[in-house]
């Protein structure tokens, strides 16, 4: 996969130049080499197009700009055979072996299928992962005083939460959390169910949350949903507003710190 940034040189670098001289954004001198005028450029662009404004031209840079000339190969990075499970593993210090073996495959092909096989989006995904279920298994979310009250029936405290699209008993229990982002409450399964091309099979058939991968594609729809604040937030290195993103707060960040700061050292970059 072609990907062009500061310190590349050759004539792609002079076609990116050109190109990004056509289209209004001035590179300076087109001389073959990625300095500093047009990572500028390439950024000022990024930013006009919605993109992620990191001064790289990857793929869907590339494509924005329309650049017939520079290859542009789609689909699976070939370099995501790097995500090992040995590696994962590193991630998943208190996981069994056999779980990683289960469960990467369907992840990283959903991950793929959604676009989303760059390396942070595939540390972002294993790190929720991990903020979420350490065992690398989709789970059903466990009874707590933040779900249960004293003597109450299990979830009660789900069951009128209008915030959740909840509207009484069952409710609370029949869409507890689940899978590997702890999907949760009647609103999210239905939205999801039928992102994912379920229908109401979610809303029917709650414990489908927990099918490997189905639970693979609903972690997919989660972080695409969130791809460009997700991307922003990591290239600030604030993996704490990128996990709020997911959860809605900090639940697990410790964990999910570890697991993505193992992966970023020992996961080559996936180009």
């Amino acid at each position: 996969m072609i990907t062009l940034k500061r310190g590349s040189t050759g004539n792609e670098v002079k076609v990116l130049q050109k190109r990004l001289l056509e289209v209004g954004f001035n590179p300076g001198d087109q001389d073959g080499e990625y300095g500093g005028g047009t990572e500028a450029a390439v950024r000022a662009f990024q930013l006009s197009k919605s993109l992620l404004a990191d001064g790289i031209a990857g793929r869907r840079t590339l494509a924005a700009l329309n650049l017939p000339e520079i290859p542009i190969e789609p689909g699976r990075p070939l370099s995501i055979a790097e995500v090992t499970v040995e590696r994962v593993s590193h991630m998943f210090p208190d996981a069994p072996i056999g779980n990683i073996k289960k469960h990467l495959p369907p992840v990283l092909d959903e991950l793929v299928a959604s676009d989303l096989g760059d390396k942070p989006m595939v540390l972002m995904a294993l790190a929720t992962i991990r903020a979420e279920t350490a065992g690398f298994e989709p789970i059903n979310e466990y009874k707590s005083k933040y779900n249960t009250s004293p003597n109450g029936h299990p979830f009660d405290l789900y069951d009128n939460r209008e915030d959740l699209g909840n509207t009484g008993k069952p409710d609370g229990e029949k869409f507890k959390g689940r899978g590997f982002i702890q999907l949760t409450g009647r609103h999210n399964y239905k939205a999801i169910g039928e992102k994912i091309g379920l229908g109401n099979k979610l809303i029917e058939t709650p414990d489908l949350a927990n099918d490997s991968e189905i639970a693979a594609r609903i972690l997919a729809a989660f972080l695409k949903d969130k791809e460009l604040q997700i991307k922003k937030e990591l290239l600030e290195g604030d993996l704490r507003a990128a996990r709020k993103l997911v959860n809605g707060g900090s639940h697990g960040i410790e964990r999910f710190t570890e697991a993505y700061n193992i992966g970023q050292r020992e996961i080559p970059d996936l180009v």
